[in-house]
């Protein structure tokens, strides 16, 4: 536990000096990386620099302020051993840090989840009353952006498709048009909005899906998909492969 603490406060004081040596970019000395040590030396840093400058920012927009001229300071007395609190109140101090930043963030995850069901619930009530648009008994709404003329899948096929998934803000989150490779996936092994939603299409056709949030991801927070998220997905149907039936697995078993 303590090495992991030390590496802590060693990555805060290489953001506060990298800080530091901006406002003094003027005067400092160019930085060589022509060496493999040097290259090595540089990446340590930057690595370290990187991932706690993220930390900082993400405790700052929870509004944890760090005070970044005491990283330096911490920095400079754990360098000469002259260290203004011992090794087990700095322990004490940053496992009380690690456990508000936990409950900080917890709270703004609930945040974010209320503030999406409630903008969720207005976009699918405006949505449902365009033109063209489909209420499902479920609640998944479809607008018909293409009409193909190929046969339908059932829940237990394989698709092939394109598509994009927004948020309702226009948001990108996945596409795999600009990944440049269609998806393919059984039809029920996705979320339930695409295991419904694909089965009303015939191959050659483009939807555009709003998926409700208990027909997407519910309350879990994928990262990039916040909980209670209603989503946005526009979908070719390219292909079917059709689920073996009990008939062709026995003739395929002879």
């Amino acid at each position: 536990m303590k090495s992991i603490y030390k590496i802590s406060l060693v990555a805060l004081a290489v953001v506060g000096l990298t800080a530091c040596n901006q406002e003094e970019k003027t005067t400092a000395p160019e930085v060589k990386l022509e060496t493999t040590a040097q290259k090595q030396s540089y990446s340590v840093g930057a690595s370290l620099g990187k991932y706690i400058a993220d930390h900082i920012n993400e405790q700052e927009e929870l509004g944890l302020p760090i005070d970044r001229s005491l990283v330096v300071q911490g920095f400079d007395n754990g360098l000469n051993d002259t260290l203004k609190l011992s090794q087990e109140e700095m322990q004490t101090v940053l496992q009380s840090l690690d456990e508000t930043l936990k409950q900080k963030r917890e709270e703004h995850a609930a945040e974010l989840a209320d503030k999406a069901n409630a903008e969720g619930k207005a976009f699918l009530e405006a949505n449902k009353a365009k033109e063209g648009v489909v209420t499902t008994d479920s609640g998944l709404q479809y607008e018909v952006l293409q009409q193909g003329e190929g046969e339908k899948p059932s829940a237990e096929d394989t698709v092939e498709v394109h598509y994009v998934g927004t948020l309702i803000d226009g948001t990108k989150f996945d596409s795999s048009i600009d990944r440049g490779e269609p998806a393919k996936f059984p039809l029920n092994r996705v979320i339930p909005g695409w295991t419904e939603g694909v089965q009303l299409m015939s191959v050659g056709s483009k939807y555009k899906f709003v998926i409700p949030a208990e027909l997407a991801y519910g309350n879990r927070d994928t990262g990039s998909i916040p909980a209670n998220s209603t989503l946005v997905f526009e979908v070719e149907l390219l292909s079917i492969e059709k689920a073996a039936t009990p008939a062709t697995e026995e003739a395929a078993a002879k």
